[in-house]
């Protein structure tokens, strides 16, 4: 046998293969092994994002297949990282997997070391054949290869209620400037980590907005809100005609009930939008209770259909190729584009200090500017 995998490495480097060669015998076999161990091991833990139907998609068809439950915490970025560290400084390693946002795991998660190199642990041709990914190979976010972006999509930037306000009036995000529409916008606190935030990231990162566009933007006394449900709500029921930064997730669910708000296309938009995976990245925890478990995991979700999943419920575009984009075929403006703005690498998580120090300045320190 191992003659025989030798031979056909050697045949395979003869014919010119790029990159990592996992041979059909020796992976099958890596597989089979692993897959018994995590059926022994009965579950695997799992920290992702918050809802019933997130939940739902990230354990049930893995259950179902595997026969391996899935024990799903879902929580904020704020929440995940707190359970960590809380549970760490007590000498607790609870999670298997970790699915949420880059800031989180760049901002939180790595400092507090709770990653393992991912790539060792990919084991499914259809996983590591770099063909089947964006850009010709998986996207990893930190420098240590810990962390898997899995969704990067163009978001939305703003939304409007379309009995308040058409929006196709807005050209340039530099409309919101408009004097006729002070103290006419709503959004969520942008110094608290989130959408909001990430948008404003986006103002101060494009060259023709910055921080002058914050101040400027700043001065028109927009509501800061502090939780974007409340925010989006406010326009749904008509108190306020407008929003920025809105929370995807909160978003998506009001146009799927019908409620009385739409979005701005961000191509429509001369300074288009930025691209997020929003809470699509995903790593290992090192420490893993259930580690073969976890390694299951990990290489269904980059699956084909496990891709499909939860690119669908998050309503964001997969990094696969392969995967049909039937749920955004009529907002291909979501596809990310070359050269677009990054508000989630390693550059972004780093501007985070100086974006504090611009936002304090423009609203006012935390606890003094309008809120409710």
């Amino acid at each position: 046998m191992k003659f025989m995998q030798l031979a056909m490495a050697a045949a395979a480097l003869l014919l010119g293969f790029a990159g990592p060669v996992r041979l059909h015998a020796a992976w099958q076999e890596d597989w089979e092994k692993v897959l018994a161990a995590a059926k022994k091991e009965g579950q695997v833990s799992v920290m992702g994002p918050i809802g019933t139907d997130t939940r739902d998609i990230l354990s049930q068809p893995f259950e179902k297949k595997f026969g391996i439950k899935v024990d799903y915490f879902g929580g904020t970025g704020g929440a995940q990282s707190t359970r960590v560290g809380l549970e760490r400084r007590a000498a607790r390693y609870l999670w298997d997997v970790f699915l949420g946002g880059t800031t989180t795991g760049l901002g939180a998660m790595i400092p507090l070391k709770a990653f393992d190199p991912m790539e060792p642990s990919l084991i499914l041709p259809e996983v590591i054949n770099p063909k089947n990914w964006r850009n010709g190979e998986l996207e990893f976010v930190d420098r240590g290869r810990q962390m898997i972006v899995m969704t990067p999509t163009h978001r939305v930037t703003v939304a409007v209620n379309p009995s308040l306000m058409k929006p196709t009036v807005f050209k340039s995000y530099k409309d919101l400037l408009r004097p006729d529409w002070k103290d006419k916008i709503v959004l969520a606190d942008p110094r608290r980590p989130g959408s909001s935030q990430a948008t404003f990231t986006f103002f101060m990162l494009h060259p023709d907005l910055g921080t002058d566009f914050i101040y400027a933007f700043a001065a028109t006394e927009p509501l800061l809100i502090a939780d974007p449900a409340q925010a989006q709500d406010m326009i749904t029921r008509g108190k306020y005609p407008m929003l920025v930064g809105p929370r995807s997730s909160i978003l998506s669910d009001a146009l799927r009930r019908k409620l009385p708000i739409q979005y701005v296309d961000p191509s429509k938009i001369k300074e288009g939008s930025d691209i997020s995976p929003g809470p699509g990245a995903m790593a290992l925890m090192n420490r893993a209770p259930h580690p073969n478990a976890a390694k299951v995991y990990i290489n269904w979700l980059l699956t084909k259909d496990g891709q499909y999943g939860y690119g669908k419920i998050l309503g964001y575009v997969s990094n696969r190729l392969d995967v049909p984009g039937d749920y955004y075929a009529d907002e291909l403006w979501r596809v990310p584009q070359k050269g677009a703005i990054k508000t989630y690498d390693q550059a972004a998580i780093d501007l985070k200090d100086d974006l504090r120090a611009v936002l304090d300045k423009a609203f006012g320190k935390p606890g003094s500017a309008k809120r409710r």
